[in-house]
């Protein structure tokens, strides 16, 4: 594990080549997404295809999505977000490059492993920036694992000047500090209101059929590129009275985002999942939210929303829902995750927790606020 720009991909990348050097002819590459696995373990500046002398490096096939070195050991490219993928290939040895940042990293790394399985000594390389994701915690405890660390600041000579001091004014020793520049793996802090086990474990294979789907937003209060993120949140409902349940469909948070593009992906969103209604806080820009998202889909029907309460004081409810096993999720949400389990933490702080307050709306309006429309939908 390491810090953010400790180095990991470079020492991914020189312990494949060592492994080739070494005699290993069957290699599988995997990535959070298939573009990362082409854009930083191989072609990215510490990927395989900077690494070691020229005459030694291999060549890349798209159409196979490959590497082939010259004395024709191969390393085949893979998605940790298709783990079915995995089934079939055999392999002497793997990489997988920031595992805790993978959409369901344990079963992708289930089935890796089961086709590593060639050789005299398979052996699998995880490198990450740690989150406390369970998949992770237990790796590190299993027997067998040989579990090292790296902070930022060993790989000083590779980064931009002044990148070091910057980080460290601005983050120290703060639990984000620790984590992305030290590379400890920081576990859910105290007074959370939500636990990342019980969070992990309210996730769905199927969502339920919905009866009611809204998009919900938190939009950031400037649209600058220091601004907050713009929480946007995608939910659905189904059931009555105590029976009643809501799903998390989708978390398409992103930012900075000047007021049009936030705008944009709302109304997108809203005509994906053929929403019924926008619930959005206008805390910050009053009718202006209403306006800019109008301007963007005419006659979108907007629900403003007003905090009156305190941000942790409008989440318990909801949390209390998510443990009474009311609410879940129809997928795998980190960075919604990790604000969840860091909110309300004695000494969180940070940046506002926008994806969090965007959940707390979606989440209050379907269960909480029962005076929704009836739907029809069209067949």
């Amino acid at each position: 594990m390491g810090g953010r720009g400790a180095g990991k991909t470079r020492a991914g990348a020189e312990w494949v080549r060592a492994q080739i050097e070494a005699g290993r002819r069957r290699v599988a590459l995997v990535g959070p997404a298939f573009a990362d696995t082409r854009e930083v373990m191989i072609d990215g500046e510490s990927g395989l295809l900077g690494v070691g002398p020229p005459e030694q490096r291999p060549r890349y096939e798209a159409s196979r999505r490959r590497l082939v070195w010259p004395n024709g050991a191969i390393a085949q490219a893979f998605s940790a977000e298709d783990p079915d993928s995995l089934r079939g290939p055999q392999f002497e040895i793997a990489w997988c490059d920031e595992f805790a940042a993978w959409s369901d990293p344990q079963k992708a790394l289930d089935t890796l492993r089961m086709g590593v399985r060639l050789g005299r000594k398979p052996q699998i390389l995880i490198t990450t920036t740690p989150r406390p994701v369970p998949a992770l915690k237990q790796l590190i405890d299993a027997p067998g694992v040989v579990h090292t660390r790296q902070p930022t600041k060993k790989n000083a000579l590779y980064l931009a000047p002044g990148f070091l001091a910057a980080m460290q004014a601005a983050y120290g020793d703060s639990a984000l500090g620790r984590q992305e520049l030290n590379g400890e793996l920081i576990d859910d802090p105290e007074g959370a209101l939500w636990q990342r086990p019980a969070v992990e474990a309210c996730v769905l294979a199927d969502a339920e059929p919905a009866e009611r789907v809204i998009i919900a937003l938190d939009p950031p209060a400037s649209g600058g590129p220091h601004s907050d993120e713009c929480g946007i949140i995608v939910a659905s409902a189904s059931g009555e009275g105590a029976s009643r349940r809501a799903c998390v469909l989708a978390d398409l948070s992103f930012g900075p985002a000047a007021p049009a593009d936030w705008a944009r992906r709302a109304a997108d969103a809203f005509a994906a999942y053929e929403a019924d209604a926008l619930v959005a806080e206008a805390n910050q820009g009053g009718e202006m939210v209403r306006a800019v998202l109008q301007a963007e889909h005419a006659g979108l029907p907007v629900k403003l929303v007003h905090a009156s309460r305190g941000k942790r004081a409008r989440a318990e409810p909801v949390a209390a829902l998510y443990a009474a096993g009311r609410v879940h999720h129809a997928g795998h949400f980190p960075a919604l995750v990790d604000q969840m389990c860091a909110f309300g933490a004695a000494g969180a702080g940070g940046k506002s927790p926008d994806r969090v307050d965007a959940l707390v709306w979606a989440i209050s309006e379907l269960l909480l606020n029962r005076r929704g429309r009836p739907r029809l939908r069209s067949i």
